[in-house]
């Protein structure tokens, strides 16, 4: 059994938002994802896993190819493996929590508009070749 503290457990970085590991399982892995006003991640997706999003304080946007929706404390997003997915955060500090898991936990990035310095890995443009 896990159990945490996500308040004890938060980390912020003005310059990029922090995904902190609290546990591991065979299928997956829990972390508490910090974010600053205004930081967005990369449009990315897994592959090999389910990714789920818990917003416990703040809020923002969460993108996919399809839509785009409201995120505010008590949301809960589940991407399916596979699913392109971008969160941009609000104008305050957010905590979520997020669940992983599948086969593998690896990211595909396919853009990052918000990272000036952000090249794309060669295995990355390959997947994104083969798979859009």
């Amino acid at each position: 059994m896990y159990s945490f503290n996500l308040k004890a457990e938060q980390a912020f970085d003005p310059k990029k938002h922090i995904e902190k590991v609290l546990g591991r399982t065979g299928e997956g892995d829990v972390t508490v994802a910090c974010w600053e006003p205004g930081q967005t991640s990369p449009y990315h997706c897994h592959p090999d896993a389910t990714e789920i999003y818990f917003c416990f304080e703040g809020g923002g946007r969460m993108r996919t190819p399809t839509e785009t929706i409201g995120i505010v404390p008590g949301s809960f997003v589940v991407h399916p493996r596979g699913e392109l997915h971008e969160y941009i955060n609000g104008p305050q500090r957010t905590l979520l929590f997020r669940v992983r898991y599948g086969d593998g936990m690896s990211g595909r990035t396919k853009e990052w508009p918000s990272n000036p310095n952000w090249q794309p890995r060669p295995e990355d443009r390959e997947y994104f070749g083969r798979n859009l």
